[in-house]
């Protein structure tokens, strides 16, 4: 984590615990506002991978399940890395900055999915570097998101992963009321300074409850190498391309697309209970003879109280049985509907 920038924010009121801001002094209050106010995030608990070379392009395109060789610099673009197996390591967003591709996902996966990657390098003429600390991701969320954007840094992007530029800024658009902003180190008091006349600071938990509530799953160490992208719904968000040439597990990804029906998919529920449920906790079915029947991919707490969850569950208990979180007499979830079709 960078200790300049968490500095920063403690004097600007944040409350730091384990390298993420957990609150601005009233975690209630800003969840709360998430539902109805513009806010701002910081995304600390994210990190980059910068992939960078003569050869990056196509070395990216032979290693990621998206579209990299179509991709512009005024795009992005969802993404996984699997095994040969077809199992996501890791899901991302991508872009392209100056002559190096980003990649943003879970912090806690940086270090390993670089490895990794290093592994296949070879004799391209490629370079990874892990510019996590380097540079400062917020996420901006509400009906002032615009405005508050081309106040601070520039005309933002007007469609949903467009890419847009200003003022020494990158800003990703993720719907028309969601932008993603990654700046310097040294730009980032000042960009917060400016945008903070506008929105409302928020702790990194709203973030994740409006990822959750969009139904962008991020897979985390506990949950890596356990589902084909199609049970996260990665391919309904557009993370799979499936007229792109070979990448590690593209067979397996291609042949469940085409030949079969995935019998887990991810779903959005809500939980009562007196804990965080916690990424790659087991759920259970009244269906399931006792076995598992799910897990918990990402957890957040919910503005009105409880726990939102995004999960992989068998598709059968999700639609005619009860499903319930930790063992078969755990706390019950209720399904809710995605904000996008699920085939």
């Amino acid at each position: 984590m960078n200790s300049t920038w968490l500095t920063f924010l403690a004097t600007r009121g944040a409350r730091v615990e384990n390298g993420v801001v957990a609150d601005f002094g009233d975690a209630t209050a800003e969840l709360a506002a998430v539902a109805s106010e513009s806010i701002l995030a910081d995304l600390s608990a994210l990190g980059v991978i910068a992939v960078a070379g003569a050869d990056a392009r196509a070395f990216l395109h032979a290693q990621l399940s998206c579209d990299v060789d179509g991709l512009q610099d005024t795009d992005s673009a969802y993404g996984a890395y699997c095994s040969p197996k077809g199992r996501v390591l890791a899901n991302f967003l991508l872009w392209q900055e100056s002559e190096a591709f980003h990649m943003l996902l879970p912090r806690a996966l940086v270090r390993a999915i670089q490895m990794r990657l290093q592994m296949f390098v070879l004799r391209s003429k490629v370079t990874l570097a892990d510019r996590s600390n380097d540079l400062v991701v917020l996420g901006i969320s509400g009906s002032m998101a615009a405005r508050a954007v081309a106040s601070a840094v520039g005309a933002p992007p007007q469609r949903a992963l467009q890419v847009a530029r200003g003022d020494g800024c990158t800003m990703i658009a993720l719907s028309t009321t969601r932008v993603v902003l990654a700046a310097s180190v040294e730009l980032a008091p000042t960009l917060w300074d400016r945008l903070t006349r506008t929105l409302k600071p928020a702790g990194t938990r709203c973030w994740e409850w409006l990822e959750i509530s969009n139904g962008l799953p991020w897979i985390t160490p506990a949950t890596q190498d356990r589902f084909v992208p199609q049970m996260a719904n990665l391919e309904l968000i557009g993370a799979v391309n499936f007229q792109k040439g070979c990448y590690p597990g593209q067979e397996i990804v291609a042949r469940l697309q085409y030949r079969g029906t995935p019998k887990r998919r991810l779903h959005l529920a809500h939980v009562r209970s007196d804990a965080m449920p916690a990424p790659g906790q087991e759920l259970f079915s009244d269906d399931s003879s006792g076995q598992e029947a799910g897990m918990v991919v990402n957890a957040a707490p919910a503005p009105g109280g409880g726990f939102d969850v995004l999960a992989v569950v068998q598709t059968g208990s999700a639609t005619r049985a009860k499903v319930h979180l930790g063992s078969a007499s755990g706390p019950e979830l209720r399904f809710r509907a995605l904000p996008y079709p699920v085939t």
